[in-house]
């Protein structure tokens, strides 16, 4: 049976998508679930698994062609099945989600609440083979070199196949680490690190990309990276850029933290950081100055006061920046904070957010101490009247209040805001508030 696939939905408002990369070629397998197809929209990148096992029998829109959604985009002839047509629209995220079987434990603490910066624990797939689990050898059909290439690395996710492509590894020629001897994202990292990239160079077999830059080379921007860029220019030109910085004594939520975090671990199975309690406190101080929970209406000109406090995480990975969004961030606990900042860096990590995960923020937090910074001046989230910063915990001696010299966990964070939306009176502030609540936190209390 011929099966006609359609440019699936990837969120409620999302009404079209670009085929940024055909995974799948015409004429090669492809198993249930499997990616076969990389889908750009205006707010996330998402590889498109496949509904039934068969054969490639024909792709009907270019790459770089953005359809809407429901219009076919390819043909997949079923395996063992009549030649009868039928028509299939992908599964949305939200589905696959939901027929997925839940994550273990194990796999929730190894990867769900990393700080939000570059990373890779990704969770795979445990797949062994018949031949692998009896001792025999495997043996290989004749196919041709595309799909012995492709059989080889049926037991690797998309997601490290599309990294090992990126760092040009083989992955046929790495020792996996996972369970099973399957082949992880570090494992790839750990040999990409190994090959002299002091020799690479511009030529037919080496693709220069943003994640894997090569010296003398031009990089394609793909959809999401073009868009990324022209916002962040949009943001620049539209809203009056100001910035303010505030240096916050974190030692005793640092040690209520210390203190929780091997049972919360334990209880929850995720990593218990310093990130959500920093979110808490800017929920908090939020309420107390709702001009910063708020956005610009040019058409007005107005301002509007939002009713919801929405919380973007900024997160930073290999190829682009997203910025899922923690909603009614101000009704959750500590505790409920961390649980869904995890699941939002863990899928965006996963190539598995979707578009409304991307929707209705209002106000972002920004974990760029994660990577060491002291201190930034981060472009505002555009529709939006700031953008606030965690910067890298130091020790430093500080004189107390009663000239006693103490070492303390020392931290600045900063503040971009609209200088439409907001004076420096109000925004200093904010910095003010939210550098008292932080202060105040711990080194006792409830989760």
């Amino acid at each position: 049976m011929a099966t006609t696939i359609t440019m699936p939905q990837l969120g409620e408002t999302v009404t079209e998508g670009t085929v940024e990369r055909w995974i799948k070629k015409a004429g090669d397998p492809v198993e249930k679930y499997e990616a076969f197809l990389e889908v750009s929209t205006d707010k996330v990148n998402s590889e498109v698994p496949s509904p039934v096992t068969g054969t490639i029998r024909e792709l009907l829109v270019q790459e770089g062609t953005t359809v809407a959604t429901g219009t076919p985009i390819a043909v997949i002839d079923e395996v063992g099945a009549a030649t009868s047509p039928t028509q299939v629209q992908v599964p949305s995220k939200s589905a696959e989600s939901a027929s997925a079987p839940p994550k273990s434990r194990d796999a929730m603490a190894e990867s769900a609440n990393a700080e939000p910066v570059p990373g890779f624990n990704i969770p795979q797939l445990e797949v062994k083979s018949a031949a692998a689990s009896s001792g025999a050898p495997a043996k290989v059909p004749p196919h041709s070199n595309g799909q012995r290439e492709e059989a080889a690395l049926r037991g690797v996710s998309p997601a490290v196949r599309r990294l090992a492509r990126e760092h040009h590894v083989d992955v046929r020629n790495v020792r996996g680490s996972g369970a099973n001897g399957r082949v992880t994202a570090d494992d790839v990292l750990a040999a990409a690190k190994l090959t002299p990239r002091g020799t690479a160079k511009a030529g037919p077999g080496n693709t220069s990309t943003y994640a894997d830059p090569i010296p003398g080379t031009t990089i394609a921007l793909s959809s999401m990276r073009r868009i990324i860029a022209e916002r962040m220019v949009e943001s620049r030109k539209t809203a009056p850029h100001a910035w303010s910085m505030v240096e916050v004594d974190v030692t005793n939520v640092w040690e209520w933290r210390k203190r929780e975090k091997d049972r919360f671990e334990r209880d929850t199975g995720v990593k218990l950081t310093l990130l959500p309690f920093f979110i808490r406190a800017v929920v908090e101080s939020l309420a107390v100055f709702p001009l910063m929970n708020s956005k610009f209406i040019a058409d007005g000109p107005a301002i509007h006061v939002e009713k919801d406090m929405n919380i973007g995480i900024a997160i930073g990975l290999p190829a682009n920046l997203v910025v899922p969004v923690i909603k009614h961030a101000d009704k959750l606990s500590i505790k409920g904070i961390a649980l869904a900042a995890g699941d939002l860096i863990d899928r965006a990590r996963r190539n598995k957010l979707s578009a409304d995960d991307l929707k209705e923020g209002t106000f972002t937090v920004n974990n760029t101490g994660a990577n060491g910074s002291l201190a930034s001046a981060p472009i505002i989230n555009a529709g939006q009247a700031g953008i606030v910063t965690m910067e890298t915990v130091v020790k430093r001696p500080m004189v107390m209040d009663d000239d006693a010299i103490a070492i303390r966990y020392m931290m600045n964070s900063c503040l971009s805001l609209d200088h439409r939306v907001v004076d420096g009176y109000v925004a200093s502030g904010f910095l003010a508030d939210l550098k008292k609540r932080l202060e105040s936190m711990g080194p006792r209390g409830a989760l």
